[in-house]
């Protein structure tokens, strides 16, 4: 008894297990792996929360924010306005339009460049959006299909839903009521 319990208290005596630490050498413990990756997943969240505090944005942040919106309604009304100031003070305009021909080729170019990468990367992210989009719609399109099929059987059974279509020459027929020699007899009977 005393040698098993020498044993056993070697091998798990003063809180240790030489079994698990042995494993541990081969194998992670999953129960440590569980609680190290929920400790990064906090500090992620964390992270983005600080990074995405509505209320705790800098004055500079605020001015960044406000000046990134500008370009779009700058450039919108600018052109709006010079359209306006062509009909205004066409001799006005005119020197104007003289003074931006006198701009050099590359500096187009370097315009260009900068206006397409500013609109490019706006339009990139709404096309991604609208596939999305079209994706999410696309995954209901079997639901909707079989909906439709449901409601067209629905109308079929309806009484007195007898659907003419196209057909001008049978539209009219039902307009009209077919004979009926009963109704006819019974009418000319009541009369009498």
């Amino acid at each position: 008894m005393g040698l098993i319990s020498g044993v056993l208290a070697f091998l798990f005596g003063n809180e240790r297990n030489i079994v698990r630490e042995t494993a541990e050498v081969f194998r992670e413990n999953a129960e440590y792996q569980a609680q190290r990756a929920l400790a990064t997943r906090q500090q992620a969240v964390e992270q983005f929360g600080a990074e995405f505090q509505l209320g705790q944005k800098s004055r500079f942040n605020r001015f960044v924010d406000g000046l990134n919106r500008l370009p779009r309604p700058a450039m919108a009304l600018g052109t709006l306005g010079l359209f306006v100031a062509a009909m205004v003070d066409p001799v006005w305009f005119s020197a104007r339009m003289q003074g931006i021909a006198l701009v050099p080729e590359p500096l187009w170019w370097l315009l260009g460049v900068i206006v397409s990468f500013y609109f490019g990367a706006r339009h990139q992210a709404k096309v991604q959006d609208l596939q999305r989009e079209i994706s999410a719609t696309m995954l209901r399109t079997p639901q909707v299909v079989e909906n439709l099929k449901t409601l067209e059987g629905l109308r079929r059974d309806l009484i007195g839903s007898a659907n003419p279509g196209s057909d001008t020459e049978l539209a009219q027929h039902a307009k009209r009521p077919d004979s009926n020699p009963a109704l006819e007899q019974w009418r000319r009977n009541r009369v009498v």
